[in-house]
């Protein structure tokens, strides 16, 4: 079999940067905002940021579930544009929003009522709790709204719509940025709230980008031409393939979350220093890996439309190039980490020992993220899109709890190895997901059309 390393078509590349900067853009800005909220809360002390951190991992459960129902259903409207269906993406699209507004009123009750308890699950520091407790039940009322802007998002990028996102993070940075200042430390006359505040801040923004969202989708969008009468509708055939198709990509990304949450918890458990730290090292590897999760994404999309137009041979030499590039990407992105980490760590105004727990999982990190950035290119763009969801399902998670997990519970709350150590159990399952799945790619199993019927 011949490998084709690099496409060479300058087409290809025209179109994957068309896709993937507008992307990389919207990460840049929306780690922006991470960097800023745990720079502001940073200086208020390691119980504030902890505190943040951790309760925004019961938020991070209900956008990857989100992420989960969009990128599903992204497999199927993918390949419906590239056979030209537009009424089969817009019936898509009412499904997805009726399932997304279950999700997003459990969880606005489970953050409005349960606060304590779901904070309980990730620390038993009684001032983190409390702290977490404030912070959740303000930031809960935005789930009833993230939810929307997320599933528009994924689904318009399958047909090529980059900017909208680019535009709605944009506003909503500057305003999030604004709105924290004001409110974490009280300027403005605004009341001081500490970390209430930056979740007061979140929960503004996130309303602003629906409204964007929204708007844009119902009176400006062209492609797809979504309208308000289009909610009612209801498909049989479509909610049957993506209850084959989609729904295992929801069950693999929830299954996950669920996954990357207790690794959190045993984080928690080693200590605030540790849960602060972390929060560092993920904004730098957030923004030094940027560029990969434009091409990632891009990488679904063009792939997903060359299935559609039963392209298969193109998909398949696609999928090489896209494996290429993220290995290249991710090496880059390794020396990176480990050239800024000093940089980073100095903007923080945090103790001594959290300072020396991020050096060392920068460090980790700055190997891991090789692996990631394959991991994430073909199991978050190539082989999703080419429709090999099943597959994908058992790749995500199992490696994650029979050896993560349980490597990670074992060296952190047991053995109480140093951090650097700790996390590289933590991460052990990116390793071996990566070299899974590129043995997956290579053997030409992964491309399944699912919109032939």
């Amino acid at each position: 079999m011949e490998l084709t390393v690099f496409k060479r078509e300058n087409d290809f590349y025209k179109r994957m940067l068309a896709i993937a900067i507008p992307i990389t853009l919207q990460n840049l800005i929306t780690i922006g905002i991470n960097m800023a909220d745990t720079m502001m809360l940073g200086s208020l002390g390691e119980v504030a940021l902890s505190a943040s951190a951790l309760a925004n991992q019961f938020s991070f459960i209900f956008l990857v579930i989100h992420f989960g129902l969009a990128g599903g259903a992204g497999v199927l409207t993918g390949q419906f544009w590239g056979k030209g269906d537009k009424e089969s993406i817009s019936k898509t699209l009412s499904m997805m929003f009726k399932i997304s507004a279950v999700f997003s009123f459990t969880f606005f009750i489970l953050g409005q009522f349960f606060p304590a308890q779901i904070m309980r699950i990730y620390t038993t520091d009684p001032s983190v709790i409390a702290e977490g407790v404030k912070y959740l039940r303000i930031l809960s009322f935005a789930f009833l709204v993230q939810g929307f802007s997320t599933i528009a998002i994924g689904i318009l990028r399958t047909v090529g719509i980059v900017k909208l996102a680019l535009c709605s993070t944009s506003i909503s940075f500057f305003a999030n940025i604004f709105l924290n200042w004001m409110f974490i430390f009280g300027n403005l006359g605004a009341p001081r709230l500490g970390a209430a505040g930056a979740a007061v801040g979140t929960l503004i923004s996130r309303i602003i980008e629906f409204l964007i969202v929204a708007i844009y989708l119902v009176f400006i969008d062209k492609r797809i031409q979504f309208k308000i009468k289009d909610l009612f509708k209801h498909d049989k055939s479509i909610f049957t393939d993506y209850a084959k198709h989609g729904t295992p990509v929801l069950i693999s990304d929830f299954i996950l979350v669920i996954g990357l949450n207790m690794l959190s918890v045993i984080m928690g458990r080693m200590g605030s220093e540790m849960v602060a730290a972390n929060s560092i090292n993920t904004v730098l590897q957030q923004f030094c890996t940027v560029f990969l999760m434009g091409v990632a994404n891009a990488s679904g999309v063009i792939i997903g439309n060359t299935v559609g137009a039963k392209e298969y041979d193109k998909a398949q030499d696609y999928g090489k190039t896209f494996l290429a590039l993220a290995v290249l990407i991710g090496c880059f992105s390794g020396l990176l980490i480990f050239s800024l980490k000093n940089v980073m760590i100095g903007f923080y105004d945090v103790a001594g020992s959290t300072k020396d727990i991020a050096y060392q999982l920068m460090n980790t990190t700055s190997i891991i993220v090789v692996f990631s950035a394959v991991g994430s290119t073909l199991t978050k763009g190539v082989l999703r899109a080419g429709g090999d969801t099943k597959f994908l399902m058992k790749a995500d998670v199992l490696f994650l709890w029979l050896l993560a997990i349980p490597l990670g519970f074992i060296a952190g709350v047991v053995l109480n190895l140093p951090a650097g150590i700790v996390f590289f159990c933590l991460k052990i399952d990116e390793v071996i997901k990566a070299l899974w799945c590129t043995k997956r790619l290579l053997v030409d199993k992964w491309i399944k059309n699912v919109t032939l019927a």
